[in-house]
C-alpha cells in the first residue's frame, strides 16, 4: 500500500469510529480523496493476495469508507426536475473518464460513484453497477444484469443478461463476490455470499451459486464447499450446470424430493473457447 493510501485509511477509519451527527469539512475532504481512490480503482474492497488462502484480502476499512459516504450524504433531487430519483448527494451518477472507450448504451443503466469501470467495458441496458464495485478491462455487463456493492470482476468476463453478481458491504469483514478473468455467467445466474468464480469458468444459465452451496465436481469426483473461514470457489475452468439430488433419508426420500445443486460436468475445451469466443464478437 502506498503512503497516501496508509495516509487514507487511518483518516476514514478515524472518522468513521466518531459517535456524531454533525460532519464538519474534514469529513467531505477525506470522503471526496476516498471516492475519487475507489473511481481510478487504486483502493478496492478486496484484492488479489498470494497470502491468503482463497487468494484475496479484504479491505474492510474500504467497506468503511463506502458507509461513511452513506452517513455523511443527504438524500437530494437528481437530476432536479420533473423526472427524477432522490438518493445520497454523496453518491450520485458516476461521471465516466473521456478516452476509456467505456461504452454505456442508452436505455436505463446506471452506474454509481465510487465504483472503478475500467477501459473498453461494454454496459448494455438496462444494468447497474452499485458503489465499491471493481470491474475490470473488457468486461461485458448485459441487459438486465446487477454487478453488487463491493463485488469483484475480473479482465474480459461476460456478465450475461439478467445475472445477478451479489453486493457485501456489511458484515464489514466479509469478502464480496468475486468473478475472476475471462469468466463467462450465464442468464439469469446468481452468485452470492463471498462467492469466488476461478479465472473462464463458465456458469451455465440458471445456475444459483451461494456461499454456502455445495458444488459436486462429476469429473475429479469431489465436492466442493465453503469449509472454515475459506470460501466456496469455483474451479478455474470449471463448467458448471444446474442439477439436481436426491434426499436419501427420512420423509424427504419417501416423497421422492430432490433438491437444487449445481455441478462440474467438465472443464474448459476447445469447444467451450469457441462459444466463448463467439461471445467476443458480439461485443
Amino acid at each position: 500500500m502506498s503512503e497516501q493510501s496508509s495516509t487514507l485509511q487511518s483518516v476514514i477509519e478515524e472518522l468513521y469510529t466518531r459517535e456524531t451527527k454533525e460532519f464538519g469539512e474534514e469529513y467531505f475532504r477525506a470522503f471526496d480523496e476516498f471516492k475519487a481512490a475507489l473511481n481510478e480503482g487504486r483502493i478496492r474492497a478486496a484484492e488479489p493476495d498470494s497470502n491468503s488462502p482463497s487468494g484475496w484480502r479484504v479491505n474492510a476499512w474500504v467497506k468503511k469508507g463506502i458507509l461513511l459516504g452513506f452517513r455523511l450524504g443527504r438524500v437530494v433531487a437528481m437530476p432536479p426536475g420533473d423526472f427524477q430519483f432522490r438518493d445520497k448527494h454523496t453518491y450520485p451518477l458516476k461521471q465516466l473518464p473521456e478516452g476509456q472507450n467505456i461504452r454505456v448504451v442508452p436505455g436505463g443503466s446506471s452506474i454509481r460513484d465510487g465504483c472503478y469501470v475500467a477501459k473498453n467495458v461494454t454496459c448494455m441496458p438496462p444494468m447497474y453497477i452499485n458503489v465499491g464495485a471493481y470491474v475490470d478491462e473488457g468486461t461485458m455487463v448485459d441487459s438486465h444484469a446487477l454487478v453488487g456493492s463491493c463485488a469483484q470482476v475480473g479482465k474480459r468476463v461476460h456478465i450475461s443478461a439478467a445475472a445477478q453478481i451479489g453486493g457485501v458491504l456489511e458484515p464489514i469483514g466479509a469478502l464480496p463476490v468475486i468473478i475472476e478473468d475471462e469468466a463467462l455467467i450465464g442468464g439469469n445466474t446468481g452468485v452470492y455470499e463471498g462467492t469466488i468464480v476461478g479465472k473462464g469458468a463458465v456458469l451455465a444459465a440458471g445456475t444459483i451459486i451461494t456461499g454456502s452451496t455445495p458444488v459436486y465436481d462429476l469429473v475429479r469426483d469431489t465436492v466442493h464447499r465453503r469449509a472454515g473461514d475459506a470460501p466456496l470457489r469455483i474451479p478455474d475452468g470449471a463448467v458448471v450446470v444446474p442439477g439436481s439430488r436426491n434426499i436419501t433419508k427420512g420423509r424427504g426420500k419417501e416423497l421422492g424430493i430432490s433438491l437444487y445443486t449445481p455441478v462440474i460436468i467438465k472443464y474448459r475445451d476447445e469447444k467451450t473457447d469457441q462459444a466463448v469466443r463467439l461471445e467476443e464478437l458480439l461485443r
